[in-house]
């Protein structure tokens, strides 16, 4: 799928107790009129088939969403770099997860962050420790900035990473590419959403 150099692009494989982490698919991000915004559908979509089948296999499921209180001090240099992000505020619409994808919020928890990664200052390597969890199918948006943090810092705290290719979007399609060819080649796997399925449906 993707070209490969000699050492790198090995396959980790998924392993026996995989999660799914669901990042950013809050309103904010997939309302194409929200100034963060772009056209995800195919994406939610496909990743709402995944958190189905997900769902019917008991795979522990997390999401994220971005959110900052008024004075905006928890958002540091970020908001600096990209003033955008002013529009997730705590309590609004815009931080709430897209409800095409069907969240249960009493088996399936929402994470808060102020940063790119899904780890950065939050409990996620605590719930996911609990849960045994060995393997983490990450899906959301976007795939250059909050997907790519969170494979990489995935990858750091020892989790197989998998991206399903369907189930992960840019505002750039030609970041996307780039991002996911370089997760590929040295932080996770990318699969297809029918190859995701199917191992879930195996567990």
């Amino acid at each position: 799928m993707y070209e490969k150099f000699e050492g790198f692009a090995h396959k980790i494989g998924m392993g026996k107790r995989p999660a799914i982490v669901a990042v950013d698919f809050a309103n904010a991000f997939t309302n194409k009129n929200s100034p963060l915004g772009s056209d995800f559908t195919n994406e939610v979509n496909a990743s709402r088939q995944l958190l189905d089948v997900a769902r019917t296999k008991n795979v522990p499921i997390f999401f994220t969403t971005v959110s900052y209180e008024k004075h905006y001090l928890d958002a540091g240099n970020f908001i600096k770099k990209v003033p955008a992000l002013d529009i997730l505020l705590e309590g609004t619409d815009w931080v709430d997860i897209d409800l095409r994808l069907g969240r249960n919020p009493d088996q399936e928890p929402l994470i808060i962050k102020k940063y790119a990664s899904s780890f950065f200052g939050t409990s996620l390597h605590s719930l996911l420790a609990v849960a045994g969890v060995d393997t983490i199918i990450t899906i959301g948006a976007t795939t250059s900035g909050c997907v790519r943090a969170t494979v990489v810092d995935g990858l750091q705290y020892g989790y197989r990473m998998i991206v399903p290719v369907e189930c992960v979007g840019d505002r750039s399609q030609t970041a996307h590419e780039a991002n996911l060819y370089d997760i590929n080649t040295k932080y996770g796997d990318v699969e297809s959403l029918e190859n995701v399925c199917k191992y879930i449906e195996t567990l």
